[in-house]
């Protein structure tokens, strides 16, 4: 489960990263996989910020299929 900081609304990468238990590269790798369509995208991810519903997202879409 993520635990988010209380009042905590927006995350960095390597915030969101440290919340979902990833490195960076692991998260930058997700966002790859599943958000991004082009390469240049990621050019602009260390700048973005995520809420805590991608977060949530992210945790659904790297987790395991059951």
């Amino acid at each position: 489960m993520i635990a988010a900081r209380p009042g905590k609304s927006q995350y960095s990468e390597s915030e969101a990263a440290e919340a979902l238990g990833v490195t960076v590269d692991e998260f930058r790798r997700l966002i790859r996989n599943h958000i991004v369509r082009g390469e240049d995208d990621l050019g602009h991810l260390s700048q973005t910020q995520f809420q805590p519903a991608d977060l949530l997202l992210l945790k659904f879409l790297s987790a395991p299929p059951a």
